[in-house]
């Protein structure tokens, strides 16, 4: 793995007038329900990976305001996924507007393709983010197709370099820390190869309900485990019962045949036998 390169200082061109009016929401949905769904296990899977971290921003399908050309145009819909680090994210944003945040651009950027938008995600897009965001990292997954995974990072030069997979076929994200891999599984009861994200062991980031649903299955078995117990104790103390029974019942034929026996020495006595001469 590569050492993480220094973000940049990028220069960007600052509108004379920013506007107050602008659009965060280009206002089309992504392609298909599965890539909405791809996004938000993203941005859900950064949230949950960095949930103690408060220097970091994870947004998806909005606008990226950075030059007076694209602000008067709106010709330019912003990234399916993107995370911006090092920066302060004590409070909520409804986009990302270079221009009020230092000129700082996204570290990593994620596009989900499609059949219909995968050319510009190759190309279009994909020098955008490398000569005019120097975004560190770019990535695109297809949603529909598990072996469409690809990344670029950028070398010493400022240039895409591509990212190559390792033997499970995950890309290392360095500036995150977090590998990026196709997880074949069910979300939302969907199940399809889903981009996901992995932390340096290789363990599953898992999603808000993921966990809840371990916890839940972690409480059902604390409860089967206390009702064993609860069901082991009865056992024990039938078991106890029954022993205590069984204690009176030979006491109970321990004294019969104690009465029995001075019963039978009483009639030898008034026979004239002494009892205790008897072999």
């Amino acid at each position: 793995m590569t050492q993480p390169l220094t973000p940049p200082v990028i220069d960007w061109e600052e509108p004379p007038i920013p506007p107050e009016d602008l659009i965060f929401d280009d206002g089309e949905p992504l392609e298909t329900y599965r890539h909405r769904k791809a996004m938000n296990v993203l941005i859900d899977s950064i949230e949950q990976a960095y949930q103690d971290r408060e220097d970091f921003f994870v947004g998806g399908n909005m606008f990226i305001y950075f030059s007076r050309e694209r602000v008067f145009n709106k010709d330019f819909r912003g990234p399916d996924f993107f995370v911006v680090l090092d920066i302060d994210g004590s409070y909520k944003r409804q986009g990302w507007v270079v221009w009020n945040e230092n000129g700082r651009y996204p570290d990593v950027i994620v596009e989900l393709m499609s059949e219909s938008t995968s050319k510009i995600d190759l190309t279009t897009k994909k020098n955008l983010y490398e000569r005019t965001f120097r975004c560190s990292q770019y990535f695109v997954y297809n949603p529909f197709d598990a072996t469409s995974l690809q990344g670029w990072a950028l070398d010493q030069n400022q240039c895409y370099q591509e990212i190559i997979p390792d033997h499970r076929g995950w890309l290392w994200c360095q500036r995150l820390g977090l590998w990026l891999g196709v997880w074949m599984g069910s979300i939302q009861r969907e199940e399809a190869p889903w981009l996901r994200f992995y932390d340096l062991d290789g363990n599953l980031i898992l999603l808000p309900a993921e966990l809840a649903e371990i916890e839940r299955q972690n409480a059902e078995i604390e409860r089967q485990n206390a009702e064993i117990e609860r069901q082991n104790a009865e056992i024990e103390r039938q078991n106890a019962e029954i022993e205590r029974q069984r204690a009176r019942a030979a006491s109970q034929q321990a004294e019969s045949e104690r009465q029995r026996a001075e019963r039978l020495a009483a009639q030898l006595r008034q026979l004239g036998i002494n009892p205790d001469e008897i072999p």
